[in-house]
């Protein structure tokens, strides 16, 4: 399908999408002036996931809505010249539509400012330590200003009964960082301990996630063939599978 919606866009609309814009800039030491095309084009690959699925509801970020609007203009142009045959997907974003990374950057692998679901809880308090907080807060009693910190970013995700006092204490300065990074250290290796665990548990099963993997990788491709097959149909090829 990726080679199919290659023909329905431009280069010129793919380097108008914002997202890709933003991380080219982000690479330019890595690409200099001259990206390739597996980079540029990969949302159309990412439309060819979706719409071989038939998804009509895609959770994202706000950063990926670019590529769900451009999924629903490939669906559309296909279907005004082929019949209708896709399914124009919605986005759906959740309650933290964007999460910064640790330094106040966009998360991102490549820039380590992350944390992830296979950290110890040591290795979580030591990049929350070294998190970016206020800058305007230089000693323990100054107020602080917890809309521009990142702490307090993630405060709002993890602290949820005790945020109303972790920013009004903020504000008073009768809160220090090292104290809000530790409780928010702690809040989140709280949460995340049943999901480590449950990763900790397949980790030690590979052959368990290999059988869920087989299973999950044969019904997909089931769903994707019919659609595949709805969509020769549709442009007048065989009939034959992928």
């Amino acid at each position: 399908m990726t080679v199919f919606y290659s023909n329905l866009v431009t280069i010129a609309r793919l380097e108008r999408n914002p997202t890709v814009k933003e991380e080219i800039k982000q690479k330019k030491n890595l690409f200099g002036d001259n990206v390739t095309f597996g980079f540029l084009g990969y949302p159309i690959s990412q439309a060819a996931d979706i719409t071989a699925f038939q998804a009509d509801l895609v959770p994202v970020g706000d950063d990926q809505l670019p590529q769900i609007e451009l999924t629903r203009e490939i669906v559309r142009k296909f279907n005004q010249i082929y019949g209708q045959t896709l399914k124009e997907p919605e986005p759906r974003i959740g309650r933290f539509p964007r999460v910064k990374g640790l330094d106040g950057n966009k998360m991102s692998k490549s820039l380590s400012n992350a944390i992830y679901l296979a950290d110890s809880p040591e290795i979580i308090k030591k990049k929350i330590l070294s998190a970016i907080t206020d800058t305007e807060k230089i000693r323990l009693k100054d107020k602080g200003h917890p809309d521009i910190c990142t702490v307090y970013h993630y405060h709002e995700m993890f602290s949820a009964e005790e945020l109303e006092m972790i920013g009004n204490e903020c504000k008073k300065g009768d809160r220090g960082c090292v104290q809000c990074k530790k409780q928010l250290a702690q809040n989140i290796i709280n949460k995340l301990s049943p999901i480590r665990e449950k990763r900790l548990y397949y980790q030690e099963r590979r052959k368990l996630v290999e059988e869920i993997l087989y299973e999950g990788t044969k019904k997909a491709r089931q769903v994707a063939q019919a659609t595949m097959l709805e969509v020769r149909e549709a442009m007048k090829l065989y009939s034959g599978v992928s």
